[in-house]
């Protein structure tokens, strides 16, 4: 995976948030706040792994997500977090029942956050998603992205110049899927971040 400048600073961010949150944690570890901050930096950083830590990340992230539930069983950021972390898992595994599962976790979630904040389009437009994730699943499957092509073994260079376009199709089709998922984690670390800052000190 290449880096952008940009992902550089959304990794340096939200490292920066994990051990923040961490450190919070050590203070005070019944704060829900701090743990949906913690569990949702988990979730973008999961990004820029390999899929063996990622899923460990994921693992971390909805643990810190359940513990903020069970502090605030209402908080409904602490379940659209968790939504998104059933829905990313569901895309690292190849098998379609496996994925179904993760799937229909995450609707469980998304409506349970809708329910708790009824009216929410980014709750409404997850759910809407995740109901239509085994289908994207197969779709990213079939697309050859659960496999692995071995490069050179073609019977001629005309063979492996077609499997560059199909992969490059293969790595664009990814990047749409997970586009929502991205930018969704950014603005709820974004509204997090804001939160914890608060308003600014008066003037003297």
């Amino acid at each position: 995976m290449e880096f952008t400048a940009a992902d550089f600073e959304r990794l340096l961010m939200f490292e920066h948030v994990r051990k923040a949150s961490e450190a919070q944690y050590i203070n005070d570890p019944l704060d829900s706040e701090n743990l949906v901050k913690w569990g949702g930096a988990l979730l973008e950083l999961a990004q820029f792994q390999s899929i063996p830590d990622a899923k460990l990340m994921l693992n971390d992230a909805t643990s810190k997500l359940e513990e903020a539930l069970t502090l605030n069983p209402g908080k409904h950021q602490a379940l659209w977090c968790l939504g998104n972390a059933y829905t990313s898992q569901a895309f690292l595994v190849p098998d379609p029942d496996e994925a179904k599962e993760h799937f229909d976790k995450a609707t469980e979630y998304f409506q349970r956050a809708e329910n708790e904040d009824p009216g929410n389009e980014l709750y409404r437009k997850s759910l809407d998603v995740a109901t239509q994730g085994p289908e994207l699943h197969m779709r990213f499957q079939n697309q050859g992205m659960g496999q692995q092509t071995l490069g050179g073994e073609g019977p001629s260079a005309l063979s492996n110049v077609s499997s560059g376009k199909k992969k490059k199709k293969n790595y664009d089709f990814t990047y749409d899927v997970c586009g929502w998922v991205i930018l969704a984690f950014g603005i709820v670390a974004w509204v997090g971040m804001a939160k914890s800052l608060g308003p600014p000190p008066p003037a003297r």
